[in-house]
């Protein structure tokens, strides 16, 4: 492990902040110039909806609103298309302040959490996308066609993806956590139910109104946190008392 001042640390973060912030600029503008692309990739879901139930038409309502949803999604598809290379910055940042043995350890996760984050992203649209627009459409007063406004549905679709993939990283951090003697497999079985409670809260909170969506998030939530928990279970506490026998001189 590399020892750093205080000042070499903010150096060090002044400088990785700078890269990522490069990498987002180059990946916005490629993303900016194939913006109708990914436009058209993120109204998909939606007018699959609305041609098979004949329900509406999707508008824009501001003669900017063209330009202004093309530069959101144009941002929003840089942090996603972009991610392999930030994640490796953020690893380049934390590396140094390890021991070899941590980094050992550590290195997988920063593969596992790219693999997540993209799992959070295909779940979002093929899954929680179609789900949620064929329930609104079904709900409520029927007989009515739906006028969808094109900018706030692709700012809106764009931070919903992105917040899965970050979501997504819940198995990821409990792992990290347990290898940082944080969390144990007893203290996450111990608050098991107000974890799936809380779940429940944001569940409600990121989707529409109706239960089936919200329990459509809430399972998935449910399943990454045991599934984190079983690693913690399987993985860091074999780790972890290996480690202490190492310690302690034990066979």
């Amino acid at each position: 492990m590399k020892e750093m001042t205080i000042s070499e640390h903010l150096e060090e973060l002044r400088k990785t902040a700078f890269r990522v912030f490069i990498i987002l600029i180059l990946t916005f503008f490629v993303s900016y110039h194939f913006g109708d692309v990914l436009s058209e990739l993120l109204l998909a879901p939606l007018r699959e909806t609305l041609q098979d139930q004949k329900l509406g038409q999707i508008v824009y309502l501001g003669i900017f609103d063209k330009i202004l949803s093309q530069l959101q999604v144009a941002f929003w598809s840089s942090v996603l298309i972009s991610a392999p290379l930030w994640f490796i910055e953020v690893w380049r940042f934390i590396k140094p302040g390890l021991y070899e043995s941590e980094v050992k350890i550590i290195r997988p996760f920063i593969a596992l959490g790219f693999l997540l984050f993209s799992a959070g992203v295909a779940f979002g649209y093929f899954i929680v996308f179609p789900l949620t627009f064929q329930v609104l459409m079904q709900f409520g007063v029927q007989d009515v066609a739906a006028t969808i406004s094109l900018k706030e549905y692709l700012v809106t679709t764009s931070k919903i993806l992105v917040l899965l993939g970050l979501v997504f990283q819940l198995p990821n951090i409990l792992l990290i956590l347990g290898f940082m003697g944080l969390v144990t497999k007893y203290s996450l079985r111990h608050k098991r139910r107000y974890i799936y409670v809380g779940f429940a809260i944001l569940s409600a909170v990121i989707t529409p109104p109706d239960p089936y969506t919200m329990i459509s998030m809430w399972i998935p939530l449910v399943c990454l946190f045991e599934i984190g928990l079983w690693g913690v279970a399987l993985i860091v506490h074999p780790w972890l008392e290996r480690r202490h026998k190492r310690e302690n001189g034990e066979a």
